[in-house]
């Protein structure tokens, strides 16, 4: 099995707490929206790959100024050092958004549910949408309403063995679904960098998923 990997979200500018769990991760998440202004002073200081996102209220972040400035500040992530870059699937112009990040780096197309679980052969159809818009990695993100939501989201990961995928259920309900997201075959698993500054209902701390996954692998 290999080993599974994590990714810590920065949602503050907390350069002590992130400088912490460094070498416990694989990547970061500098969450542009959750941070503010000073979100490039955080990611310069950065010594592992990470992904630039600038989420949407309407998908569960807290970006309220001009659609268009929103991409300008993803892009310019991208000539600050940015490995991939997180855009949602329903963005307006996504050809050339995705045109744009892929010069330069790789794209994670993203879907996020925030009230339920679609079945699997919807899920199944919202892949293979990301895929036919070029997607580097594909996401999908559920809200679990029952424990069997954890079973669905984690059969899509099955189903796609031959790209890269995360995909799980976010809510107290999902917690299986983000631990057992890598060890099915997902990419990654994200976390938090400490408890109370969770970028989304149900996500565990870097040093509660790294005991997770030590235990496994003993």
């Amino acid at each position: 099995m290999k080993k599974p990997k994590i990714c810590a979200v920065i949602t503050d500018n907390n350069i002590a707490a992130v400088k912490e769990v460094e070498p416990l991760v694989e990547c970061f998440e500098v969450r542009i929206d959750l941070i503010g202004n000073s979100w490039q002073e955080v990611a310069k200081k950065l010594n592992k790959p990470w992904i630039a996102c600038n989420r949407t209220i309407q998908e569960g972040g807290n970006w309220q100024q001009s659609e268009a400035r929103r991409k300008e500040e993803l892009l310019k992530a991208i000539q600050l050092g940015a490995d991939m870059v997180d855009i949602e699937l329903e963005t307006k112009n996504l050809e050339r958004v995705v045109s744009l990040i892929k010069k330069e780096a790789k794209c994670i197309l993203s879907f996020h549910e925030l009230e339920k679980t679609p079945s699997l052969g919807k899920l199944k159809e919202i892949v293979k949408a990301q895929l036919a818009a070029d997607a580097d990695i594909c996401k999908v993100v559920t809200t679990a309403q029952k424990s069997e939501d954890n079973l669905t989201i984690l059969k899509l990961i099955t189903e796609f063995p031959r790209i890269r995928i995360v995909a799980f259920a976010m809510g107290p309900l999902g917690l299986p679904s983000r631990i057992l997201c890598p060890l099915v075959g997902g990419n990654f698993s994200y976390a938090a960098i400490k408890k109370g500054r969770e970028s989304a209902p149900g996500q565990l701390t870097v040093s509660e998923l790294k005991m997770l996954y030590e235990m496994v692998a003993e």
